[in-house]
């Protein structure tokens, strides 16, 4: 699978990733396992790009970039993707779309969920942030 990144967000990736570490763009739907937001209003239309050092069997599907970024994602991602595929950096955040139209306007960068939740402590963060998802 194939992604463009466009220059401003190949910017603002290498001021916040160093080149060996890996990104996996991962649904921020509640689904995910690096995810702690969501609910049923937000199922296919929020994603991050989690930062690791190590890779991750779940996401493990390669984005080919012009980049050289280490981009990978998921199979339950992939549902939502069309062909066209870009992220780009527009209004101080990551726009993720495609040929449909925009899939997130405003994708995080998330380098704290590098060590994936059980479904436990996910269930325990989403209970703290109550209001702030639905």
């Amino acid at each position: 699978m194939q992604i463009s990144i466009k220059p401003a967000a190949v910017t603002y990736l290498k001021d916040h990733v160093n080149q060996d570490q890996r990104l996996f763009l991962a649904l921020d739907d509640g689904s995910s396992k690096y995810s702690k937001l969501g609910g049923s209003c937000a199922i296919g239309n929020k994603y991050q790009l989690v930062v690791a050092d190590e890779d991750d069997q779940d996401y493990a599907l390669p984005l080919d970039n012009e980049a050289g970024f280490k981009l990978t994602t998921g199979d339950p991602e992939t549902d939502y993707f069309g062909s066209g595929l870009t992220l780009d950096f527009k209004n101080a955040s990551l726009a993720l779309r495609d040929d449909s139209g925009i899939l997130d306007g405003a994708v995080t960068l998330n380098k704290d969920a590098a060590l994936p939740q059980n479904d436990a402590q996910r269930r325990d963060d989403m209970t703290k942030l109550g209001g702030k998802i639905c």
